[in-house]
Order: C-alpha cells, then sequence, then structure tokens
C-alpha cells in the first residue's frame, strides 16, 4: 500500500497564500492604471498607423529631440553634482549634531516634502524675476545698476531642482551616515590618523552605499522633471518631458509616445547599469 502526504492543513495555506492576498490589490491596482498605460504607449509608438520601427528610427536623425536629450542628460548631471556637494555636508551635519540640533535640521529637510512642487517653482521665480526679491536686495545695497536676467536661464532650472531634490540627496546619505560603527572613528583616531585622514579614509568609503543611492534617485527624478523647468527655464531649456508635453499638445500621438519610449528605456539603462557598480548593487539589489 503506497503512501500518501497528509493533505496541507489550513495554517499552512494560510501562510502562503496569505502574502499573495495582502499584495493583490496593489497588483491589481498598478496593472490597471499603470502598466496598461504604459504599455499602450510602448505600442503606439511602434504601432501607429501599422507595426512600424520608423518612428523610432527617425528619432536617430531627428536633431530636436538628439538636442532636447542632451540637454536633459546635462541638466540632471549638473542637479545630481549640486545636491552631491550640498547635500553631503547636511548630512553629516544631521549625523553630528546633538539630538535637539538633529531633529531641528531633519524638520528642515524635511519641510519641503510638505509643500507643493508648484509652489517651490512659483517662489523661485519670485526670488529671481527682473524685479524679484534678488534683484532688488542687490539693487538696493548698490552692487548692481540694471536688473540681472537670473529667470527663464540654465542657473535658474539647476538651481530650483537642486533645492527641490535636496532631501533625495540628504536622506539616503545620513541614513547610511548612522549605520556607521561610532568605534570605528575613534580607532582610526587612536591610531594615530587626522581628521581629514579619518574622514576620506574611513567615513567617506563607508557612506558610499549612501551617496550612490541619493545619485542615483536624484539623476532618475531629474530625467523627468516636468514642472520646474517648464516655470523657471527659457526656450533653449526644454527638457524631455516638456517636448512630450508639446507633442501631445500638438496631438502628435507617435511621436510622443516614440519620446516617452526612449525616456523609459534611458531610464531602465541607468538603474541597469547601476547594479555594475559595487556600491550602486548593495542599493539597488532585492534582498533575496
Amino acid at each position: 500500500m503506497g503512501f500518501s502526504p497528509p493533505p496541507p492543513s489550513w495554517k499552512a495555506i494560510h501562510h502562503a497564500v496569505g502574502p499573495l492576498l495582502l499584495v493583490a490589490p496593489l497588483v491589481a491596482f498598478m496593472l490597471v492604471f499603470y502598466a496598461v498605460p504604459v504599455a499602450a504607449m510602448l505600442l503606439r509608438s511602434v504601432d501607429d498607423p501599422h507595426p512600424t520601427l520608423e518612428n523610432l528610427i527617425q528619432l536617430a536623425g531627428d536633431g530636436v529631440f538628439l538636442t532636447v536629450l542632451l540637454s536633459t542628460m546635462r541638466t540632471a548631471l549638473v542637479v545630481t553634482i549640486g545636491t552631491v556637494l550640498l547635500g553631503y555636508p547636511v548630512a553629516f551635519a544631521l549625523w553630528r549634531a546633538g539630538k535637539k540640533l538633529a531633529v531641528l535640521i531633519l524638520v528642515i529637510v524635511v519641510l519641503p516634502f510638505w509643500v507643493s512642487v508648484l509652489v517651490r517653482s512659483y517662489a523661485w521665480m519670485v526670488l529671481l524675476g527682473r524685479h524679484g526679491v534678488i534683484n532688488e536686495a542687490l539693487g538696493a545695497l548698490g552692487l548692481i545698476d540694471a536688473p540681472l536676467r537670473l529667470l527663464n536661464t540654465p542657473f535658474a532650472v539647476h538651481v530650483a531642482m537642486i533645492h527641490i531634490l535636496l532631501p533625495y540627496m540628504v536622506l539616503p546619505i545620513a541614513n547610511a551616515l548612522r549605520q556607521i560603527d561610532a568605534a570605528l572613528p575613534r580607532a582610526a583616531a587612536g591610531l594615530g590618523a587626522g581628521r581629514g585622514s579619518i574622514f576620506l579614509r574611513v567615513i567617506l568609503p563607508l557612506s558610499a552605499p549612501g551617496v550612490a543611492a541619493g545619485t542615483l534617485l536624484v539623476f532618475v527624478l531629474s530625467l523627468g522633471f516636468y514642472v520646474t523647468p517648464a516655470l523657471v527655464g527659457g526656450p533653449r531649456d526644454i527638457m524631455l518631458s516638456m517636448l512630450i508635453a508639446q507633442q501631445v499638445d500638438l496631438l502628435n500621438w507617435p511621436y510622443a509616445a516614440c519620446l516617452s519610449a526612449v525616456l523609459l528605456a534611458v531610464t531602465l539603462l541607468i538603474l541597469g547599469g547601476s547594479r555594475l557598480i559595487p556600491g550602486v548593487r548593495r542599493v539597488v539589489s532585492v534582498p533575496q
């Protein structure tokens, strides 16, 4: 007489199926409101009005697209470098500060999340305008004779985007710094290392995963930024997202779909390529 395994208990079934039931509403929501529209957009780029790759091939020789793509990448790079240079000292101060001061710094860093990006962009328009706060202050101090052209320039785009994306750089770096064992800098100091050497040889390498996470996050977010460049930038500061919006307004759906597919592909390539970097691999890898 053969041996038949006992039927699974209700507890075992619940343990196996329970997590799936918990995530099922989110999966269904993402499929209906995200995956399906994205798939439809990608199909339109190669299937409008008939199946063809001609729309995508033509982008390679489109001067406007290439110029906008380079401008988008350049802006994302400048903004990312700016957030690293400004964000690391803030994160370091947050790590070294006392409890009360650290709470105050954290509130200042997180406070912009409570204000709409649109409102913050308009605030920069008020600050950088021809008769804005900065020009009026410089004129009152006698430092300038005529208002400076600050608004609708690459400078305005970079400054406003750095301000908006700075928390996304500070928080990952601060989290990485918090995970550093406090005994390590003390041990390095006990061995005769100076403050600069401790920072360069101990703190900076151990905080590199946080810098990598913030860099990746800020760069990817910068690629798809729309509101801020549209408000404070000039006609030569067109981002790829703005070009997509223009084509949608013109009802040029195939071209807009192609541009969207390229933006998505560039983002996925950056995320995939970042896994080849050891410091970033720890951040973007999925736990087993």
